[in-house]
């Protein structure tokens, strides 16, 4: 039987493309096409919680800016609860909050940012409880699997030392390519965080 499982062949793969901002995030490609685009601010203004910026860039092997990638973040709100069905927790669901952006690196400068609140601890298995952090997902031209990452805080070091993922990195200068820096800048709170795609200082990718 041609159907039979023995017998098929791979689909072949892509990468992203240089087309990946028409379809997924249009206005910043100068397209009008969607009534409500997806972007990179995930809190208004009555959302609980210390509003803050991340910002930072996609490096590639040569620390060269990777100006068409695309990112999307994924997160809890200030009390550490997930906005999906999945998420039993007792504390509220934020209205205000989306948990969700999507933005692509800037053409110009490379460089990426999203609006959102710094999201709370959230529950791990076991019991054990995770720093809080936030999820990314990265595409471009050249990656062929979208590559999943997480960005925790470096003023949460406490938090951080007892974090089962942060925990089963051994090396200490890899699991600094998980944390970003905090600064303040005009008033208000900005983490950077650069995503290192290859090379001596690549940043801690997860199978997902």
């Amino acid at each position: 039987m041609p159907q039979a499982l023995g017998y098929l062949k791979e689909t072949a793969s892509q990468t992203a493309g240089p087309y990946v901002h028409i379809g997924l995030i249009p206005h910043q490609a100068g397209f009008d096409i969607f009534q409500n685009n997806f972007g990179n601010v995930l809190a208004g203004a009555q959302t609980k919680g210390e509003h803050i910026i991340i910002e930072g860039r996609v490096l590639d092997g040569t620390g060269t800016p990777v100006r068409d990638a695309l990112l999307e973040i994924w997160q809890a709100n200030a009390d550490g609860r997930y906005n999906h069905p999945a998420d039993h927790q007792k504390t509220p669901v934020d209205p205000t909050f989306r948990g969700w952006g999507r933005t692509g690196a800037d053409f110009n400068t490379g460089i990426y940012t999203f609006e959102t609140v710094k999201p709370g601890v959230v529950p791990g298995r076991h019991t054990r409880t995770m720093a809080p952090h936030i999820n990314f997902w990265i595409v471009a031209r050249g990656i062929n699997i979208g590559l999943h990452t997480r960005m925790y805080f470096s003023d949460e070091t406490e938090a951080n030392a007892k974090d089962p993922v942060l925990n089963l990195i051994e090396q200490d200068e890899r699991r600094a390519t998980l944390i970003a820096k905090r600064n303040q800048r005009d008033g208000r709170t900005v983490y950077t965080f650069d995503i290192v795609l290859q090379g001596d200082n690549e940043t801690v990718f997860f199978d997902v």
